[in-house]
């Protein structure tokens, strides 16, 4: 009798939750017939946004690449003449000076220039481990770096940036007398124009010292350890 009743409980609840699995069945299919239209939407929408999402993705990185290719092509066209350094914007100019250093062997070469850098456009450490500081000037061939320009750069190259090797390389065609007693005293190395040619055609940095009789020398000022 107790089996009975036993087996009865049981097909009752499994009668219980046949009805519940079918009234929710029921309600589902019911709000698929009526939301539908909202749920095509809500879809379509989900499907336009990563749609949408790709392609900004996709031109982002077009754009990108572009960018790069452009900035590769003026360097490589800075590289082939010193006259193309002239159509660079200054911050390009620092670039490429930057990476001549890195050229030459140069380590954690950081490119500063900006507002209130104190004359340090771009600063890096020499193979033998001195500061390399560098100020760039990107003026006319035809202009020349007066004395103001190295008195400046003077005021905080060595004592703010802790220079061992201040560089002033400009674009110009030359430095001012002045201009050059003072670099020549105050052992800065002064490149101009011709001398940038030199430098961007492969002669390494630390060769231009000979050439113009200034700077910190090779192993003057070494740091320590």
């Amino acid at each position: 009798m107790g089996g009975k009743r036993q087996n009865q409980r049981n097909r009752r609840k499994r009668q219980v939750r046949r009805n519940r699995w079918g009234a929710t069945g029921i309600a589902v299919l019911a709000a698929v017939v009526i939301f539908w239209p909202y749920t095509l939407i809500a879809l379509g929408a989900a499907a336009l946004g990563a749609l949408g999402w790709w392609l900004w993705r996709r031109d982002r990185r077009a754009r990108a690449a572009d960018r790069e290719f452009r900035a590769a092509d003026r360097r490589a066209r800075a590289r082939a003449t010193v006259a193309a350094l002239d159509i660079l914007s200054w911050r390009e100019f620092e670039e490429h000076v930057a990476w001549l250093c890195r050229r030459d062997g140069c380590g954690q070469v950081e490119v500063t220039g900006r507002a209130g850098d104190l004359g340090a456009d771009v600063t890096a450490l020499l193979p033998d481990g001195r500061r390399l500081v560098v100020q760039c000037k990107q003026y006319r061939a035809d202009r020349s770096v007066g004395s103001a320009d190295m008195q400046k750069f003077l005021g905080t190259v060595y004592q703010h940036h802790r220079a061992d090797l201040a560089v002033f390389v400009t674009t110009a065609g030359a430095f001012t007398r002045q201009a050059l007693e003072l670099a020549t005293q105050q052992r800065v190395l002064a490149i101009h124009r011709d001398y940038l040619g030199l430098w961007n055609s492969g002669t390494p940095l630390l060769d231009l010292i000979a050439v113009n009789g200034a700077g910190q020398g090779r192993r003057e000022r070494r740091k320590d350890g």
